[in-house]
């Protein structure tokens, strides 16, 4: 069993004020879970951060049932689960990312589906696994309205995301790696990634080193402190002040 260690921190909704995250993270024998629920198209809807707390146990029963389970069926089911149990139908409902990690003897297995990464760490240096379709059409311009984003949301030449139809399971990006040639793991959702994508402030094989040396917190205070360095949101433009952030390393050392 590997040394797995958790941060998370709630940010502020779209008019600033705090409010709980809409994170989760869970933790199991062999796996790891990271969902980060998106904010909701319509204030009629139910919020990013209930889907994904739904989506996060169905994730964790069916990789309890079948724990060396097709990473991607397994996320079809549980996104199919979610959407019969509580009535959701495809473009009017909530969504979330998906980040899983899974060891099963001499393998670990990664899926990303959005823009929750994965870094795995080892004999070959550091190797993201990362879903790049939002940050592709966001430096494209492409996602400015709430209309361009439901456009485009699980639609080819889009972005895909667990929402509710089971098809977007099987648009996550996926890789495995030997057991043996595997060091750590870091798992994050974009209010910690994005300190490296878009502030530049570290890589993250820094970011493995400041988890090593001083905690994931550190990680954590350092995105915020750059943020409150641009509170007007001008140097760095983004919806949000703070985003949600859940770092997690999953240690094999």
């Amino acid at each position: 069993m590997p040394k797995i260690e958790i941060s998370e921190r709630a940010g502020v909704g779209l008019d600033g004020r705090p409010r709980p995250s809409e994170d989760h993270v869970v933790v199991l024998d062999n796996a790891v879970v990271v969902l980060d629920g998106a904010t909701a198209p319509s204030p009629d809807l139910p919020s990013g951060g209930w889907y994904a707390g739904l989506l996060a146990k169905r994730l964790a029963n069916g990789l309890c049932a079948r724990p060396d389970g097709d990473l991607a069926t397994l996320l079809a089911e549980a996104i199919a689960a979610v959407a019969a149990a509580h009535d959701l139908l495809p473009g009017a409902s909530p969504s979330s990312t998906v980040a899983m990690l899974r060891w099963t003897g001499d393998r670990v297995d990664g899926l990303v589906l959005a823009d929750s990464p994965v870094v795995a760490f080892g004999q070959f240096g550091a190797d993201l696994l990362f879903d790049d379709r939002l940050a592709t059409l966001r430096r494209k311009g492409r996602l400015n309205t709430g209309a361009e984003v439901r456009a485009l949301r699980n639609a080819d030449g889009g972005f895909w995301v667990a929402e509710a139809d089971p098809a977007a399971a099987r648009r996550a990006v996926c890789r495995s790696w030997p057991a043996d040639t595997i060091d750590a793991v870091l798992l994050a959702t974009d209010g910690v990634s994005v300190a490296v994508d878009d502030y530049g402030i570290f890589d993250w094989p820094q970011v493995l080193e400041i988890v090593r040396t001083q905690g994931l917190s550190a990680v954590l205070d350092a995105v915020r402190a750059a943020e409150a360095s641009d509170p007007d949101r001008l140097r760095w433009p983004r919806a949000k002040v703070h985003d949600d952030q859940a770092l997690i390393v999953v240690d094999f050392g």
